[in-house]
């Protein structure tokens, strides 16, 4: 099979726990531009999070954030392809958060907007802090997220995370149940709300078509329950091995963990031979 694109997702997968690039797979990436195989990041972080590993990567290609909301054009500094939450909606995402007392972090058009400080913002203003000022992600304290949805442009969506994976099922059961709306785990301690129809492999197949690609001719890599829609879709979807069993079952290949130099084996062995 000939794959003309390669598909990363980010955290749990192309990056490594301290969120570094493993020398094999940088090095893998660049052969396999160099011989004309587009390589595209699809992640549930912002467009504003993405800048450290989409200039290692030196890439010129869109991102697709936010778990399918918009493609983002580096270049153009603009988003495309947008499906975001109507302010309406985000205001009710936000009631329900508090009556759940979970913690949520409001994507909006240019920055990731939060009202109190919790350990899992500590920990991404900590990260934040070791990168160049131009590379940082755009956070925002605001007094009141409920105000901010009137001014904040496009809503991509709500990040939200607690200790309990239990107290997190229920309320995204409610969520989807009374608003409508799509919620996803993105991370161990995260489930991330969105529109609905809004999901990696959707905009991912939509940015292919409009590049005459078919999906049979994208590999993509993935770890958790929001890379299943892409994983499931393209040509060879290529699940980590810290992936959960549900990931794994839907992938067609399973390799090592993020720690380990898999991506590269599989671009060399299987995209490049």
């Amino acid at each position: 099979m000939t794959y003309r694109v390669i598909a990363l997702d980010l955290d749990g997968t192309l990056l490594t726990q301290k969120k570094t690039i493993l020398p094999e797979s940088l090095m893998a990436l660049e052969l396999a531009k160099q011989a004309g195989i587009q390589v595209l990041i699809v992640t549930g972080r912002h467009h504003s999070a993405i800048h450290p590993f989409y200039q290692a990567l030196e890439l010129d290609t869109p991102a697709i954030c936010c778990n399918g909301t918009y493609l983002y054009d580096y270049q153009a500094q603009r988003a495309s392809c947008a499906n975001p939450l109507q302010p309406r909606q985000a205001r009710q995402v936000l009631d329900m958060l508090e009556h759940f007392a979970i913690h949520g972090l409001m994507y909006a058009d240019d920055a990731m907007m939060y009202q109190h400080t919790t350990g899992h913002i500590t920990r991404s203003l900590a990260w934040s802090q070791t990168l160049p000022e131009h590379q940082r992600p755009a956070f925002q304290q605001v007094e009141n997220l409920h105000a901010a949805t009137h001014d904040a442009g496009n809503i991509w969506k709500f990040a939200t995370s607690h200790a309990d994976s239990a107290a997190l099922n229920e309320f995204a059961a409610s969520v989807e149940r009374e608003l409508g709306l799509a919620c996803e785990w993105s991370w161990i301690d995260q489930i991330d709300v969105a529109q609905t129809g809004n999901s990696k492999g959707n905009l991912l197949q939509r940015w292919a078509a409009s590049q005459g690609i078919a999906m049979t001719e994208i590999v993509a890599f993935g770890d958790n329950f929001n890379d299943i829609s892409m994983l499931s879709s393209v040509g060879l979807g290529v699940a980590m091995g810290n992936s959960a069993d549900d990931v794994k079952a839907r992938a067609d290949l399973v390799i090592g963990h993020n720690e380990q130099p898999g991506i590269a084996d599989i671009i060399m062995s299987r995209v490049l031979n």
